[in-house]
């Protein structure tokens, strides 16, 4: 399917870019977000002329997020898990928890889509989770996991 990006999308293209894609991922989260229009000559014409829009709002999204990636980038955020004796979580950490608790400690809105979870958090330790806001606007946090303190 060939599509032309409205705004740029990590290891696709730019803003107003003609790319190739799987129907699938075309129809279904592409378009179905308005990250894209089907390549028509109407469409690159409407894109062309709304390229210079397309920008500004991309460079407002861009500095939204610099100030959210400085709000949260290299903070550690703690949890208190019930675990068994060796160490593992009865249940791994998701990125819901994960936003819910940046949320409540930093005050700031993250959806759970811009965590990047290299491994399962589902054991006593240290881990680290990229934020990917934007193209280019990247962020990091230490998720520590800590046992409940017995009473």
């Amino acid at each position: 399917m060939e599509i032309i990006l409205l705004e740029n999308i990590i290891n696709l293209g730019n803003i107003g870019d003609k790319v190739i894609v799987k129907n699938g991922y075309g129809r279904n989260y592409l378009l179905k977000q308005g990250k894209a229009l089907r390549f028509n000559k109407e469409n690159l014409e409407l894109v062309k002329k709304k390229k210079d829009e397309l920008n500004k709002k991309n460079l407002e999204t861009k500095n939204k997020f610099k100030d959210l990636a400085k709000l949260v980038n290299k903070k550690t955020f703690t949890f208190y898990k019930e675990c068994k004796e060796n160490g593992e979580l009865y249940g791994s950490i998701k990125p819901k928890e994960i936003t819910n608790l940046i949320r409540e400690k930093a005050n700031a809105i993250i959806s759970p889509s811009v965590l990047i979870l290299k491994d399962e958090i589902n054991k006593i330790g240290l881990f680290n989770v990229e934020l990917n806001f934007h193209t280019e606007v990247k962020a990091s946090i230490s998720i520590k996991i800590d046992k409940v303190q017995s009473k």
